[in-house]
């Protein structure tokens, strides 16, 4: 009886392991039909939390950043990298509140 228990739970973990990657290739249907949006799908309260509380928080990462650039620009100069301190004080907290999706974890904008 104990050998056909064990069997019986080795097959059906085996059965469940070997579903999973036709379980992971189901792809929610969307209304734009485009394939970065139906990777992320995001859910009505993401849209919601992210509109409400993400983008005024990086609207406002974003103003500090260009107060912050604009301080730090003549050092950044000596130093030779306004460039870099641009990009990650100004354009990344301004591409991730402006460009990205409603309520997607990342951006999808994407220069050719």
């Amino acid at each position: 009886m104990k050998l056909f228990r064990s069997t019986a739970v080795v097959l059906a973990l085996t059965t469940g392991l070997l579903a999973l990657p036709a379980q992971a290739e189901v792809v929610q249907q969307n209304a734009s039909g485009d394939p970065m949006y139906t990777a992320n799908a995001p859910k009505g309260y993401a849209m919601i939390g992210d509109l409400l509380v993400a983008r005024p928080l990086l609207i406002g990462a974003t103003a500090i950043g260009v107060v912050a650039f604009v301080v730090s620009l003549p050092f950044t100069a000596l130093g030779g990298n306004v460039g870099e301190a641009g990009q990650a004080l100004v354009v990344e907290p301004g591409k991730e509140a402006f460009v990205r999706c409603l309520g997607c974890t990342s951006s999808g904008y994407k220069q050719n």
